[in-house]
């Protein structure tokens, strides 16, 4: 049984490593090389980041917004092979597919991140493993750090084409073992011991600060997600080798999670929220203010360190809830995030145009994150305590009734 659930949640790790680690986020290290070898445009290179983006969004939505619990497996699966096929469809085309082909990999990576987060989490939460949820985040993490080893060797012997190619190979090889593993039990959640229900959970008429905050999070952190590399690339700190920055931010991203998770044990929820997004603002800021090699591995490390570790705990919290519809929850955080993430390579690249380099859109990027995380405290007072266990209730109820 118990190395069942391992694998079960090794199924879960893969799905994000294809979608999100190589589907959604490998566009970031190979945009330089598309731009070297072809010429494209910050504009273009910004319009094709803004499809995947607004195909995230229609994804969140209709995730989180059509009740298909029975389907999640297949549709993770179907979505699992959209991603898989968009990624080497971006080597075997040229010009005007791009804006499809990154518009259904969005698409498809929402759904696989609101299905399998809401399939590893009941699951989770079921066993009374909910702390694993850290490993299972840390998936991007693991894709972006091994697409960043993966891609230069990938580029010198057969280009950027073969290297989108050679990574939809590898998305191929792991859907295998998804297949195999990530088999949800059926009505998981319903098999719960009504007595296990009786956890302290914060309002659910809370949820909206959670989501503002999540928002504002998706608002800012995009901006350093999407041109941190290309930025870099353009300095003279780097000479053609700004993939560095990238591959810092999925060695940071690997552990990030269950880190954070750790700390919301200890600390609660919302205090490592606020910690974490004080702490992306900070690295978001630092290459406007010192603009060095240094500077920029630092801020992809502070980036990597904290980005996917929010996502963790705002689903976590998200679904603490509304346990009993967390694909729904989940959808609309998803969906306020996307929103934010539309939105803000579009504010970058106008306050870019403006000045003419990044300083203002790193700037404003930070202090909308900060915002968020001074929101996030002020709205909610309220802390999830992790320690009080349904077995611990139970011991509780009896020592009083004695």
């Amino acid at each position: 049984m118990k190395n069942q659930s391992y694998l079960f949640l090794m199924g879960g790790i893969f799905s994000l490593i294809i979608a999100m680690g190589i589907g959604r986020f490998a566009y970031t290290p190979i945009l330089p090389l598309m731009q070297k070898e072809l010429t494209l445009s910050n504009t273009v290179a910004g319009y094709l980041a803004s499809s995947n983006y607004a195909g995230y969004l229609l994804g969140a939505i209709l995730a989180g917004a059509i009740p298909f619990k029975k389907y999640r497996t297949i549709l993770l699966r179907i979505s699992l092979i959209i991603s898989i096929l968009t990624t080497a469809l971006m080597g075997l085309s040229y010009s005007h597919l791009w804006y499809g082909l990154r518009f259904l990999s969005g698409f498809a990576s929402a759904f696989v991140l609101v299905l399998a987060s809401g399939i590893v989490l009941d699951k989770l939460a079921t066993i009374r493993k909910t702390s694993w949820s850290g490993f299972f985040y840390g998936g991007v993490g693991l894709g972006i750090f091994s697409s960043s080893l993966m891609i230069p060797r990938l580029n010198h012997l057969f280009r950027w084409e073969g290297t989108w190619i050679g990574l939809a190979v590898v998305s191929g090889i792991l859907a295998i073992f998804v297949w195999i593993w990530l088999d949800e039990t059926p009505n998981v959640v319903e098999k719960k011991d009504k007595q296990d229900m009786i956890v302290k959970v914060p309002p659910a008429n809370w949820l909206i600060w959670l989501i503002i905050a999540y928002g504002l999070e998706g608002l800012g952190y995009i901006v350093t997600g999407t041109f941190i590399v290309s930025i870099a690339e353009k300095t003279s700190s780097f000479h053609n080798g700004a993939t560095l920055v990238w591959m810092m931010v999925g060695l940071a991203a690997i552990p990030s999670c269950l880190i954070w998770s750790l700390l919301a044990k200890k600390w609660g929820f919302i205090k490592s929220l606020v910690l974490a997004m004080a702490l992306q603002s900070f690295g978001i800021a630092m290459p406007a203010f010192w603009m060095s090699k240094t500077s920029f591995v630092i801020s992809a490390l502070l980036f990597g360190a904290t980005f996917m570790g929010i996502t963790t705990l705002a689903t976590t919290l998200g679904r603490e809830m509304n346990p009993s519809d967390s694909n729904r929850t989940i959808g609309m955080l998803t969906a306020i995030y996307a929103i934010g993430q539309l939105i803000g390579p579009t504010l970058a690249g106008a306050l870019s145009s403006l000045t003419h380099d990044f300083n203002a859109a790193f700037i404003g990027a930070a202090s909308v994150v900060f915002f968020g995380a001074i929101l996030l405290s002020s709205g909610i007072h309220f802390e999830i305590n992790p320690n009080v266990h349904p077995a611990n209730i139970k011991k509780q109820k009896r020592v009083n009734e004695g």
